[in-house]
């Protein structure tokens, strides 16, 4: 199959392709200078197709015997939760006896068995993910859960899904340098909806599950004729929390069932965005006729997903949180979270990746100047931009907002030391943040790539530190 990149096309090596075995190519349509000699040349089958990508999605599932049509797929998608709500659904199916499969940024598995890592950071390609959900059939699950980005939906990775059931967690600004404008990004999300009306039937009624406390839920509520679920805490919905005080690294709230009972839920993971997930998870439950009581355990019970809201345990008297937030809403909301909960001061470490959405980096240097009392400016994923301009760039957010050098921030471009010299400086009470990389394992350079997976660090420095848990 021959795709047009963002920074090469495939048709330029169609007879790479041809030289190492291939019998057969598909290329899109109007392209033909770049393959037609070429093809004639070589003799091979060709299969000309309007759009690429589309019938690669196509061609992958019909590969794999269409394995979707053999599952209850759920696909997950918004701007902040989609890993954590995946996880968590996943969790919940398998604890309630279903048996569940998982494709996420952070994780793919079958139950608790990992499939191999694709070395991502956002939806696996169409040939990738069909080949899981084959994988998940021949394991015997019943369910799939997967996490649908909208780089995901708007490339159409994800088609040939047919999905069951679509989730929105919430919806803000994201992603311009790939969508061009917000217009755009919520039409990539909207797609799962989209898609619920043309899936294959399986015995189970196609849902759009909602966040009713979310402007945007409207727009996809137009895009489906599937039956709606809605969950939130400030507006009425089909299952709405009241949030009660928590204590420890917890959250707390009270959840009706069955418009009569009321349960109260006690989760190991605190804040109100992990609030809002279990409500969207009790409602996908309800679909899947799991009992209240099961997916209540299920709740309590779950351990959270790799890099998101982790805590780096280590009998150090100061908390130290790891998360994937690397947006200004996302990192906002955590450093007020920590805010809440810690006596202390608040040390921030992050970057912003290359390559990518340029206009949040001031802006995320804004909140951490208004969110943190110290701030670290390190390494995300520079990729082919030039890692100091990207620090440069972040640091000027802070300094328009009154921060000053070395004296409520600090430039430190290897990421391993930025995380060594928080932990070095905190004391009882303060709260350590690693934010931006989550689960992720290494830092990619311009020209090279170094390794540094957020929770191992800091562990091995804490272990320095003299602090042995």
């Amino acid at each position: 199959m021959a795709i047009t990149g963002f920074s090469s096309d495939g048709h330029d090596y169609l007879e790479a392709a041809i030289a190492a075995g291939a019998s057969a190519v598909a290329v899109r349509a109007g392209s033909e200078g770049k393959w037609r000699t070429v093809l004639a040349r070589r003799g091979v089958g060709v299969l000309v197709v309007p759009d690429a990508r589309v019938a690669l999605a196509r061609i992958a599932a019909a590969v794999e015997s269409y394995p979707a049509r053999r599952l209850l797929t759920v696909g997950v998608t918004g701007t902040d939760g989609k890993t954590s709500l995946s996880h968590l659904l996943a969790h919940v199916l398998s604890a309630a006896g279903r048996k569940a499969g998982l494709v996420s940024t952070a994780e793919c598995r079958i139950g608790e068995s990992p499939l191999p890592d694709t070395g991502r950071f956002t939806t696996p390609e169409a040939p990738e993910v069909q080949h899981m959900l084959g994988e998940m059939v021949s394991a015997g699950c019943r369910w799939g859960v997967i996490e649908a980005t909208s780089h995901g939906l708007a490339l159409h990775r994800v088609d040939e899904c047919e999905f069951d059931v679509a989730v929105f967690t919430n919806l803000s600004r994201d992603h311009m340098d790939f969508h061009g404008s917000v217009e755009d990004y919520m039409a990539a999300k909207g797609r799962l909806f989209a898609m619920l009306d043309g899936s294959a039937e399986k015995g189970i009624e196609k849902t759009a599950v909602l966040n009713s406390d979310d402007a945007a839920s409207q727009y996809f509520r137009s895009l489906t004729g599937a039956r709606i679920v809605t969950y939130g805490v400030l507006r009425p919905g089909d299952f709405r929390g009241v949030i009660l005080p928590a204590e420890g690294w917890s959250s707390r709230f009270v959840l009706p069932s069955n418009g009569r009972d009321h349960r109260e839920i006690v989760m190991r993971k605190p804040g109100l965005f992990n609030v809002y997930n279990a409500l969207a998870a009790v409602a996908v439950a309800s679909v899947a006729g799991i009992a209240s009581e099961a997916v209540a355990a299920a709740l309590e019970s779950w351990p959270g997903a790799p890099g998101r809201m982790e805590v780096v345990h280590g009998g150090h008297p100061f908390t130290v949180v790891v998360d994937f937030a690397h947006s200004p809403d996302s990192l906002k909301r955590i450093l007020e979270l920590l805010r809440e909960r810690s006596a202390g001061r608040i040390i921030a470490v992050f970057g912003c990746i290359g390559e990518r959405d340029k206009d949040r980096r001031f802006r995320m240097g804004q909140v951490a100047a208004d969110c943190a009392d110290y701030t670290i400016v390190t390494d995300d994923n520079p990729y082919s931009e030039d890692r100091l301009a990207i620090i440069a760039e972040i640091a000027s957010g802070l300094r328009f907002s009154g921060k000053r050098d070395g004296h409520d921030f600090a430039l430190i471009p290897d990421r391993r030391e930025a995380i060594a010299q928080a932990l070095a400086m905190a004391v009882d009470g303060d709260a350590v943040l690693l934010a931006g990389k989550g689960h992720e394992r290494e830092v990619h350079l311009p020209d090279s790539v170094y390794p540094c997976h957020d929770p191992d660090v800091a562990r091995r420095v804490l272990r320095d530190l003299g602090y042995r848990g």
